[in-house]
């Protein structure tokens, strides 16, 4: 498993962007439902996934895993 910190500094800001679209609104076009959940999401960022939870009310985005593709 690897650190937010060790990626490389490009990863890391388009990260933190697609973390603040998600804020913002966590069901985005490129965002995806897990199959047989309802509230857990996933977005691929290049080469890495982001699995995330959606709470409505009030809005709650909770990241559950950030993986490269050969660790999701």
């Amino acid at each position: 498993m690897q650190r937010i910190a060790e990626l490389e500094s490009e990863v890391q800001q388009r990260l933190a962007q697609k973390l603040e679209e998600l804020a913002l609104n966590p069901r985005l076009e490129d965002a995806h439902p897990l199959k047989d959940t309802e509230r857990l999401y996933k977005v691929r960022l290049g080469e890495y996934r982001i699995i995330y939870q959606i709470q409505d009310q009030p809005l709650l985005v909770t990241v559950m895993k950030i993986a490269h593709l050969k660790d999701y």
